[in-house]
């Protein structure tokens, strides 16, 4: 996991991983915009093979909505759309009320920064070279939206929020869709994601911290191995040596009367591969041994 700075694109950290782990086998999950910080889950060399496998359809964010004015990107680095309104007005019901009307199963029509594409490129590519990006509206999950503190800024009322949401919600587009229904306008001034599915910011690694590692050591460190990864992502079934040699092999091991994908582990603690129940059988989901 890294903890992506502002202004990188989720294929920028990808090449710099690269060059800190020295191997042309990354890739990652769940893609952050530029203007976002936070979490992204990275998969190095075997750990590529799951991030296919991995359970992020949910979220968590920290961010500051701006009322009072609504931008051309839903955030900071847009144009303005006309003149500051006055938020003094606002009462903390009437944005309670708005949270509460974008808070459950909702339509969410994405924010044109977003990394949706559109004809092949992104469209907050699409967006910032001046183009009018249109896209449908999706259903989405906002499962909180809680206002954590508040501030009047001249003309503008800052809110810090706290949401936890379904993978493909905007925080951009309630941010512009809560400034609408109040009347004023707004906007996203910073956006944090701590939270990708089961992997946190405390597991997550700054860039600088892992290109000192790559200066001193040759070869910056995972925040988590593959072992832990798994065991983090999966619930754990330990095999002996037998059924670890035959998964290992591709042959399905005796059902394990669960739901869902599991994470298959050998005698020495070390992960074989992933396994679901399937007519009778724990069969192969994917395997990650021999390394």
């Amino acid at each position: 996991m890294v903890d992506k700075p502002a202004g990188w694109t989720s294929h920028d950290v990808v090449g710099r991983a690269r060059r800190l782990m020295g191997t042309r086998k990354v890739g990652h999950a769940g893609t952050l915009d530029p203007m976002a910080t936070g979490v992204l889950v990275l998969g190095i060399e075997r750990a590529t093979k799951l991030l296919g496998h991995l359970a992020l359809d949910t979220k968590s964010y920290l961010a500051t909505v701006r009322l009072g004015l609504a931008t051309s990107t839903d955030d900071a680095e847009g144009e303005a759309l006309g003149d500051p309104v006055e938020t003094d007005q606002i009462t903390d019901q009437a944005i309670t009320d708005g949270i509460r009307a974008l808070t459950g199963d909702i339509a969410q029509v994405p924010s044109s920064v977003s990394a949706i594409k559109v004809d092949g490129r992104r469209a907050y590519e699409r967006a910032r070279a001046g183009e009018d990006v249109q896209l449908e509206a999706r259903p989405v999950t906002v499962s909180r939206f809680d206002v954590l503190a508040t501030r009047q800024d001249g003309p503008f009322r800052d809110l810090d929020v706290l949401v936890d949401c379904s993978s493909g919600t905007y925080v951009r587009a309630l941010a512009r869709d809560l400034g609408a229904g109040l009347g004023v306008g707004g906007h996203l001034t910073a956006l944090r994601r701590t939270r990708v599915g089961p992997f946190t910011l405390a597991q997550a690694r700054s860039l600088e911290v892992l290109a000192e590692e790559e200066e001193t050591a040759g070869r910056a460190s995972l925040s988590l191995d593959l072992d832990a990864a798994v065991a983090t992502a999966f619930p754990r079934r330990d095999a002996d040596a037998d059924e670890a040699a035959g998964l290992a092999h591709g042959r399905p091991l005796r059902p394990g009367g669960g739901d869902g994908t599991v994470g298959v582990f050998g005698p020495d603690g070390h992960v074989i591969g992933l396994v679901a129940d399937d007519r009778g059988a724990a069969r192969p989901v994917l395997v990650l041994a021999p390394a």
